[in-house]
């Protein structure tokens, strides 16, 4: 088949025949599957690498969220930067990125040095994610199959995140926690022979101007507000570096806003927020995500170091969830395109409440099979929220514009996964009096708390952005963004 010529501003890669856009979508999964599989399983690992390396709590902490907040960070560079320089070839360098940093990971001999890889792995990763979303949406055109195809993504997403565990669990039993990360780099070569053959270049219409300021301020906003939250316990909540943490972490928020408002190019349009779709998608998936990330560090510790549980016998604990997301994220999918996002989302909600109320009963001889069924209901929580919460960030948004808008919901996931991690292990570990295998339990319970809190949110959050009032603001958006930026 002969392929337009791709050094022009833009291609339309959309006029590719089905099976060869099937097979550049699951090229695209895979980079995010791996991406999914090392975020969630290095929970597992957690206590290998304690033990074996000698990390506190906090470097724990630390291990999931130098990875999130860098990748957070830069995930609107990166579709930016896929929109400018070609989303292929800025997929590739994330993926050889990602894939040495797998390989630092594996060699580390101290926390300070898997922390490190673990902020390489995340700019290789900052490049995929945003990048591939965007390859999606500009192949999937028409509005159903597009739909389909991010349900796809989704899928990619949860049943990644939450077989995490279990494919991690396996590994460090059978080899080391080393391994989890050796795992990487195999699929990292396979998917960029894959990309160079199937997948076109393509660039947005018009490239946009880098922002350095805004870019240097979200860094030093999502890093020092998470400083604080981990580090607070520590230090002390009163302490000069804690206070002065989350000092900075507001002014730069502060700025960051004044800056992003008077640029003609921002990193972060903040007329995409004028859209009531789009700002509860972002403000969804924070939560959803939120909740996820904060069990996934818990329970682990909760598994291991209370229950007495083996890393595989841990991961295997999850399976309900992996098996349910798996089931569910694809039907979420095509209830987004058949039905809109109302149901998913809902019911996403009900099920991450549900759940989190279960957990705050949990002891030190609760049965595994009410453990079972409250992770089957996180489960099919996770697998409802991912397609409606991307279908609404990319679906009202000009083409022109898929590598930022994906950028933002990805952005919104791993800031919630951070939040999640520091939140979650701030509160519960406040509550700690000895060892965790004595009272981790007992303190989790507010945690879980906050977990159920957080279902309450992506209820109202699905009722309030599928109203005709949200539709009509997403509609101003787009017709706004149009006018300045084009289709």
């Amino acid at each position: 088949m002969n392929l337009p010529t791709m050094s022009g501003p833009v291609t339309d890669i959309s006029e590719l025949g089905t099976r060869r856009r099937m097979a550049i979508l699951a090229t695209c999964c895979l980079s995010l599957f791996i991406v999914g599989i090392d975020t969630s399983g290095v929970n597992v690992a957690l206590p290998a690498i304690g033990s074996e390396l000698g990390a506190t709590a906090s470097q724990l902490q630390w291990v999931i969220d130098a990875y999130t907040l860098v990748l957070a960070s830069l995930l609107m560079l990166g579709g930016s930067l896929g929109d400018r320089l070609g989303r292929k070839r800025v997929f590739q360098v994330g993926l050889t990125v990602f894939g040495l940093g797998s390989i630092f990971c594996s060699l580390a001999v101290s926390p300070e040095m898997l922390i490190g890889a673990r902020m390489l792995q995340a700019v290789g990763g900052a490049m995929m994610n945003p990048v591939a979303m965007s390859i999606i949406t500009n192949t999937f055109t028409e509005p159903k199959e597009r739909a389909r195809a991010i349900g796809m993504w989704g899928t990619a997403i949860g049943v990644s995140m939450a077989l995490g565990p279990l494919v991690g669990g396996a590994l460090v039993d059978g080899i080391g926690w080393e391994a989890i990360f050796w795992l990487n780099v195999p699929v990292c070569l396979a998917a960029c022979i894959l990309t160079a053959i199937l997948v076109p270049e393509s660039k947005a219409a018009r490239a946009r101007r880098p922002d350095p300021a805004g870019q240097f301020l979200i860094l030093v906003f999502l890093a020092t507000l998470t400083y604080g939250i981990i580090e607070g316990r520590g230090l002390g909540w009163d302490s000069g570096l804690v206070v002065g943490a989350f000092t900075a972490a507001i002014v730069a928020l502060l700025l960051f806003l004044l800056v992003e408002s008077r640029r003609h190019e921002p990193l972060l349009d903040l007329r995409f927020f004028h859209s009531i779709p789009f700002s509860s998608s972002v403000i969804g998936a924070i939560l959803a995500f939120s909740a996820m990330g904060g069990f996934l560090f818990l329970n682990t510790l909760y598994l291991q170091q209370v229950r007495g549980l083996s890393p595989l016998q841990a991961g295997l604990m999850t399976l309900p969830m992996a098996v349910a997301n798996a089931v569910f994220s694809p039907l979420s999918g095509r209830l987004v395109g058949d039905r809109g996002a109302r149901v998913p989302m809902v019911g996403a909600g009900v099920m991450v409440l549900a759940s989190g109320v279960m957990l705050t009963q949990a002891g030190h001889d609760t049965s595994m099979w009410y453990l079972g069924v409250a992770y089957l209901f996180l489960g099919v929580g996770m697998g409802l929220v991912n397609a409606p919460i991307t279908n609404a960030a990319v679906s009202g948004m000009p083409r022109s514009q898929a590598g930022v808008a994906s950028a933002i919901a990805s952005t919104s996931r791993q800031v919630g996964i951070s939040l999640g991690v520091a939140i979650f292990g701030a509160v519960a570990f406040a509550g700690l009096d000895g060892p965790v295998s004595d009272g981790l339990a007992a303190a989790s319970h507010p945690a879980w708390i906050l977990m159920a809190s957080c279902g309450v949110g992506i209820i109202i959050v699905g009722i309030v952005s599928t109203g005709r009032r949200a539709a009509r603001t997403a509609e101003r958006t787009r017709e706004q963004i149009v006018a300045t930026t084009g289709p």
